[in-house]
């Protein structure tokens, strides 16, 4: 893995660090995810002081974000086009310029991480080309989290 891969997964660790010590009240008593988005974008923008963070950011230039997914979330064999609202984003607002892209999920969500994978793929590729997606599992029991990485569309181990 590249010397900005390791740089990048340090700063979301380093967010992730400060939700857990600052704000596990969020996370312990089951928040609504977006609660705990905020909060966590908030700590990845001292991370990222030079680029924009935000959540549900769906533009891209003018244009509105949409991406080919499959219908049922898994199979791409039969795909439609839908308006996305990413979960946080780390990208300089009105550019081509997108660095970061992240999924987040509570464990007790019961609905399938595999949409939120697609996503990653479809936009860590043209055209919107995030250089890092990343899918975040946080546990709502007792705080630890999972970090999976995608990069050019497709999930590479940490």
């Amino acid at each position: 893995m590249d010397n900005e891969a390791l740089e990048i997964i340090q700063k979301i660790k380093n967010a992730m660090d400060c939700l857990l010590r600052n704000d596990k009240f969020l996370i312990t008593n089951d928040t609504n995810e977006r609660t705990i988005t905020h909060k966590l974008a908030e700590y990845l923008q001292q991370e990222f002081s030079e680029w924009n963070v935000d959540c549900e950011y769906n533009r891209h230039g003018e244009e509105i974000k949409k991406i080919d997914i499959p219908k049922d979330g898994i199979n791409w064999d039969d795909i439609e086009q839908r308006t996305v609202f990413p979960d946080i984003i780390v990208h300089k607002r009105n550019t081509n310029k997108n660095i970061v892209i992240i999924e987040v999920k509570k464990s007790t969500n019961s609905i399938s991480r595999a949409f939120d994978e697609n996503k990653l793929k479809a936009f860590t590729t043209d055209p919107y080309n995030y250089k890092f997606g990343f899918f975040l599992l946080i546990n709502v029991v007792n705080g630890p989290y999972e970090l999976d990485l995608f990069r050019n569309g497709r999930e590479i181990p940490i």
